[in-house]
């Protein structure tokens, strides 16, 4: 059976009552902006100088603009990760142009971790099995430098970056550099001439080291 014809439209409907009128807040000075909240609009002050806008928990937030070699948090940045707002700060000179990684006697401090993000961890092991003494970890976790207390030994991929960065952070010599990443019972990894190449090394021996803290 095929459909009838569709019939006339009905009337119209009443118009519902008017809704409370919103508000747009006003800026202040010329770069403000608003943004909004989910119930309502909130303006945002221009940023100073150098600053970028990123976006922080949903939130518009001006932060303060971080470059590799800029001095900052005690020292100077050889790292920035994708947040653009954290990293990796080295201490802009050697903390010894020579000193050993062990503490006299070959232990296994269970230190193996190399990734970038390692190096506190690593120091703190080190320096809890180890305890008292003149080598590398005590020395980085003791350093108290420009208001700072949370200098590292860096790991084996924190000290390659620091490496990589050498001219930007500069006071870098081309001698050899310990990292915190043990390699088995008597070795530690370390920073070769080169920087082609990691290689491990006695923990007895004596190379240099810079200690490096989180931002």
């Amino acid at each position: 059976m095929n459909p009838g014809p569709q019939g006339p439209q009905g009337p119209k409907g009443e118009t519902g009552a008017t809704g409370t009128t919103g508000s747009f807040p006003s800026g202040n000075a010329i770069g403000d902006m608003q943004y909004w909240n989910g119930s309502q609009w909130v303006m945002i002050p221009i940023g100073l100088e150098d600053q970028i806008l990123t976006i922080s928990s949903g939130v518009p937030t001006w932060v303060t603009s971080i470059d590799i070699g800029q001095n900052y948090g005690g020292g100077i940045i050889f790292y920035v990760d994708g947040t653009m707002q954290h990293g990796l700060i080295a201490a802009a000179s050697d903390q010894s142009i020579g000193l050993q990684w062990y503490n006299g006697s070959y232990v296994m401090t269970d230190t193996r971790k190399t990734a970038v993000g390692a190096g506190q961890a690593n120091t703190t092991e080190i320096v809890t099995v180890q305890g008292a003494g003149s080598y590398a970890a005590k020395l980085c976790d003791d350093l108290v430098l420009n208001g700072y207390s949370d200098w590292f030994l860096p790991s084996k991929d924190e000290l390659n970056l620091l490496y990589q960065q050498r001219s930007a952070v500069g006071g870098f010599s081309s001698d050899y550099y310990w990292s915190s990443s043990e390699f088995g019972n008597d070795n530690a990894w370390y920073q070769p001439k080169t920087g082609t190449s990691f290689e491990g090394s006695n923990k007895s021996n004596h190379y240099r080291v810079r200690a490096v803290r989180v931002f």
